[in-house]
C-alpha cells in the first residue's frame, strides 16, 4: 500500500512566485490497485508522481510505502521499488546501448557492480523471450541500439525495463502521450497486460479521459492540489467520459477559461 499522508509542497516559498500546489493532501492506494489521475494543467498530477519518486521534496508530510517511511530516502534509493515510465520515449532508455545492453542493465537495477562482464550472454534468450511478449519484433533487433528504434519501440522497451525487477509501485508519467494513436493504444494494451500478470500497484497519469475510464479500477480527479472525483470499482466502472468532461467544464468556468 501507497499512503501520502498530510503532504504539504510549496514551491519558490517567500518569493513573488510562490505557489501552493498541495497542502494538507493525503492519499492511499492499496495494493493491486491501478489507478488512472486526471486534470487540468497545474492540477498537481505530475508534482504528485514526483513527490512519491523522490525527485521533488516535500515541505511536511510522510511517504509510506508497504509500511515503510520513504519521505527521506533518496530517489535512487526509492528506485529500487519503484518503476516509472516517463512521457518522453528516450527518458527510459539509453540510446547509443543496444536492446540487449539496455535490458542488461535494468536486470542489474540495485544491485552491486563489480569487474565484470555487464552483459550476462547466458541471459540473451531470456531477455528475448521477454521481448517476444511484447509483439513488436524487438526479439529480432537485440543487437541494434535503441536511439534506432520507433517512439512507440522504446516506450514498450521502457515499460518492460521499468517492471524487469522486483517493484512494489509503478509510475506512469502520462506515457503515452508522445505517441500516434494507433502507437498509444499498443503500449496501453501492454501496459494493462504488464500490470495484471505482473499483479502491480500502479499510477497513471493521463490527459487521455477514455484511457483514465477504460484502464484501471480506480479513477481520481486532481484539481488545485485535491482529489475532485474519486471512484474505485463499480463506482469508477459507471464514469464515462461525458462525465469527466462536464466536471472539466464546470471547473474552467469557475477559473474563469
Amino acid at each position: 500500500m501507497l499512503e501520502l499522508v498530510g503532504i504539504d509542497k510549496v514551491f519558490n516559498a517567500g518569493t513573488v512566485n510562490e505557489t501552493t500546489i498541495f497542502n494538507n493532501f493525503s492519499m492511499s492506494v492499496k495494493t493491486g490497485a491501478f489507478i488512472s489521475i486526471v486534470g487540468s494543467n497545474g492540477s498537481g498530477k505530475t508534482t504528485l508522481l514526483n513527490i512519491i519518486s523522490g525527485t521533488i521534496p516535500i515541505n511536511a508530510g510522510k511517504i509510506i510505502l508497504d509500511g515503510e517511511d520513504i519521505t527521506k530516502l533518496p530517489e535512487y534509493k526509492r528506485a529500487r521499488k519503484i518503476g516509472r515510465v516517463f512521457q518522453d520515449p528516450a527518458m527510459g532508455t539509453v540510446p547509443n546501448m543496444t536492446i540487449i545492453e539496455n535490458l542488461s542493465l535494468a536486470a542489474n537495477k540495485g544491485k552491486k557492480y563489480g569487474f565484470e562482464f555487464a552483459v550476462d550472454k547466458k541471459k540473451t534468450e531470456y531477455f528475448k523471450e521477454m521481448l517476444l511478449t511484447l509483439g513488436l519484433g524487438l526479439e529480432d533487433k537485440t543487437e541494434i541500439p535503441v536511439g534506432l528504434l520507433s517512439g512507440g519501440q522504446r516506450q514498450a522497451l521502457s515499460l518492460l525495463m521499468s517492471t524487469m525487477t522486483p517493484i512494489d509501485l509503478l509510475l506512469l508519467d502520462e506515457h503515452t502521450a508522445a505517441l500516434d494513436p494507433k502507437t498509444a493504444e499498443t503500449i496501453m494494451e501492454l501496459t494493462d497486460k504488464i500490470v495484471r500478470e505482473k499483479k502491480l500497484t500502479a499510477v497513471m497519469v493521463t490527459h487521455n479521459l477514455r484511457y483514465a475510464v477504460e484502464y484501471g479500477n480506480r479513477l481520481v480527479m486532481m484539481h488545485e492540489g485535491k482529489a475532485i472525483i474519486d471512484k474505485c470499482d463499480e463506482e469508477k466502472a459507471k464514469l464515462t467520459v461525458d462525465d469527466l468532461l462536464s466536471t472539466f467544464n464546470a471547473i474552467s468556468i469557475e477559473c474563469g477559461n
